[in-house]
């Protein structure tokens, strides 16, 4: 019978660092439930199939190591719950070997590349043999696949290899600084002074991955990034204890190994982490000595794929890229089409890959201004992208706006549908737009769209899915996607495939307002007709949901009210709304009303860079709408004061907003869609100078 220990599975300072990060009592309840003081009989027969396994110790100065033994599968064995035996010895030149005694605390990792599997064990030599070592079971306890990359082994006949070359090191040559830098994959060593009696106290061993160029260097010092885990924190718990670590690269193609020890710091609030997808902190690692291990494998790995969580993180040069291009946010920048998709009838998805700068981050939900020349002039919108946040390009998917005898065709949509091709190149600047989505909450939420609507939502859906994956935490999400027929249903497949990922966190529903007769009922639709509170009642169970809204007007204005009607607050609502599809809310609390400054009845108005000067009275309207009548083109996206696309310089005088614009607008800056010459007390004619 497995038996539970009364003590805390976790020391001091693993304690003290979830306390810090808010998981202190639902680590102590999972911890009691999964960390054993024996060995299940599913981790005895996995690690008796391994070839090799890898050890973290201390030695006797107090520096940690890491290591890895090797055999045929079978070398490790456990004939009882609470022993091992491993029939191997320490590779030339390892520092393990001075600790090959009875007494010594072993931190190991059994570690299936092939298939991501992965088990921890501390525990300690009780006996040394002719065949290697025999272990007493302090911890066992399984891990997470995440950041393991999938690689195939290869195994050499031994008296095939060379002869070992030992090179005992203080400093990073410009080999080993390759092999760090080139790394995807490396294993860290660490130890709390097994001072206490814990089982939890001694040796531990754990693996770290990343893309390439996810570890800097600097000098003798490597700069690395602690990705989101399992919240026992093993390691860093330990560098609190103690702050020193050892590590340990594999040169998987050569069969060489790098094994290094120093001191360690952690880096909680560092400024280069915000720029670094993934990081959640970092921490540095200064090199004391170590040892160049060549030719001592007879192991090769062949990589055949990046784990899904390695793909959803970053590296130092993407980092700092990043750094800067998010300095220079409000520059027009060149994306070149690299994918066209028709996603519907009408719908038209564009791939955009930046050239020359790194492509900046962005909230799901947001929108890009794009600018190009349409009938030879430059012509700017906006597009909500249907991407997720950390695709390597950004998708708009536009709808062809089509003429009618009272409207004009979309002059941008058509001009995009008809001329952009792969290959073509357009400007547009850095995503914005305060319609977001937070795939950390824990409330469930509700994503309800019409027609182009859907882009944003398809952004939501893909980060919360792609969040679900790096964190193993997934916000639950009910998806309503409203289009007249099965030809205007855009990302069916691809909402299709979001859905079975996320194994039932994630569900979608159809509705068509008029379904073909080769529409079949359950499969490309779910309802028949628009979204009604009776159709809400039927696909939501009671609960407290979030609901988002993106659509036209009408869609989004009827919605809000049955939601209303259905009691559920106002600020459970949020919504996608440009212009005149803004809603009319009714709010559940007092709100601050809105009161714009008096306009001016007179004012003169220059442009400083185009050296106009002209005289605005009260019927000229928006500055926007009197630059464009006196000649000028200024940038503008949505003319609403949502975008900020239309925004300048102030150099003199005041504005007034008629109407409250949602964009972020300094006080030495102007929204010119919205904005007019403010009053001033005792000035006749206002003076106003503005410069772009």
């Amino acid at each position: 019978m497995t038996t539970i220990s009364t003590e805390s599975p976790f020391h001091r300072g693993e304690q003290i660092l979830q306390q810090r990060l808010g998981v202190r009592d639902k680590m102590e309840r999972f911890g009691r439930q999964v960390i054993r003081d024996q060995l299940p009989a599913q981790h005895r027969d996995f690690y008796a199939e391994l070839p090799f396994i890898f050890a973290g110790h201390a030695d006797n100065e107090g520096w940690p190591w890491a290591s890895i033994l090797f055999n045929a599968p079978g070398f490790i064995a456990s004939n009882d719950a609470r022993k091992l035996q491993i029939k191997a010895a320490p590779v030339a030149g390892d520092p393990l070997a001075a600790a090959w005694q009875a007494g010594t605390h072993l931190g190991l990792l059994g570690i299936e590349l092939t298939t991501r599997r992965r088990n921890r064990l501390a525990a300690h030599i009780t006996g040394v043999t002719n065949e290697g070592i025999e272990l007493g079971v302090d911890q066992a306890f399984g891990n997470c696949p995440q950041y393991i990359q999938h690689r195939e082994l290869l195994a050499l006949e031994p008296q095939a290899l060379p002869a070992p070359d030992i090179e005992g090191i203080n400093s990073l040559s410009a080999e080993a600084r390759a092999l760090i830098e080139n790394s995807d994959t490396f294993f860290v060593a660490s130890y709390k002074e097994a001072d206490s009696g814990q089982s939890s106290d001694g040796a531990d061993v754990s693996h770290r991955g990343g893309k390439p160029g996810f570890i800097r260097v600097d000098g003798n010092t490597l700069i690395i990034p602690d990705y989101l885990g399992n919240n026992h924190f093993n390691t860093l718990g330990n560098f609190h204890e103690t702050p020193k670590a050892g590590l340990l690269f594999v040169d998987f193609e050569g069969g060489h190994l790098l094994t290094l020890t120093g001191r360690v710091e952690l880096l909680w609030d560092s400024d280069e982490a915000q720029h670094f997808a993934g990081a959640e902190r970092l921490w540095k690692f200064h090199l004391d000595h170590g040892f160049y291990q060549k030719n001592v494998l007879p192991l090769r790995w062949h990589l055949h794929d990046y784990s899904p969580n390695t793909l959803l993180t970053g590296t130092w040069p993407e980092a700092k890229a990043l750094e800067q291009a998010e300095q220079q946010r409000e520059q027009w920048r060149l994306y070149k089409v690299q994918r066209v998709v028709d996603e519907s009838c009408d719908i038209r998805s564009f791939y955009l890959q930046a050239q020359g700068h790194q492509q900046l981050t962005f909230e799901p939900g947001q929108f890009l201004t794009l600018r190009a020349m349409v009938e030879g002039k430059p012509l700017i919108r906006t597009y909500t992208l249907s991407s997720a946040p950390g695709d390597e390009c950004y998708r708009i998917s536009v709808k062809r706006e089509v003429g009618s005898s009272d409207r004009p065709e979309g002059l941008m949509s058509n001009y995009l549908h008809r001329h952009l091709a792969v290959g073509d190149v357009l400007e547009a600047k850095s995503p914005r737009g305060g319609f977001s989505f937070d795939a950390s909450e824990s409330r469930p939420a509700v994503l309800l769209s019409a027609g182009i609507g859907i882009t944003p939502m398809l952004s939501m859906a893909r980060h919360t899915l792609n969040e679900g994956i790096r964190t193993r935490s997934m916000r639950q999400l009910t998806l309503i996607n409203t289009a007249r027929d099965q030809s205007q249903r855009g990302f069916f497949a691809e909402f299709d495939d979001i859905t079975e990922q996320s194994n039932g966190q994630i569900r979608n529903y159809w509705a068509l307002t008029q379904p073909g007769k080769a529409s079949r009922p359950g499969r490309d639709y779910h309802h028949r007709g628009r979204v009604t509170e009776e159709l809400l009642q039927a696909v939501l169970p009671l609960d407290d949901y979030d609901f988002y809204l993106c659509g036209p007007g009408a869609f989004m204005q009827t919605l809000y009210d049955q939601l209303r009607a259905l009691g559920v607050q106002d600020g459970r609502i949020f919504a996608e709304a440009f212009g005149p599809a803004a809603l009319v809310r009714a709010s559940d609390q007092p709100s601050t009303v809105f009161v714009p400054q008096a306009a001016a009845g007179e004012a003169v108005v220059e442009f400083v860079d185009a050296k106009v000067e002209q005289a605005w009275s009260t019927g000229d309207g928006s500055l926007l709408d009197f630059a464009e009548a006196h000649g000028l083109n200024p940038e503008f996206g949505c003319r609403s004061g949502q975008c900020g696309a239309c925004k300048v310089p102030l150099l003199a005088g005041s504005v007034s907003y008629q109407s409250e614009p949602s964009a972020a607008v300094a006080d030495n800056e102007v929204l010119l869609c919205c904005a007019v010459p403010a009053a001033v007390a005792g000035e006749g004619v206002v003076k106003l100078a503005l410069q772009f």
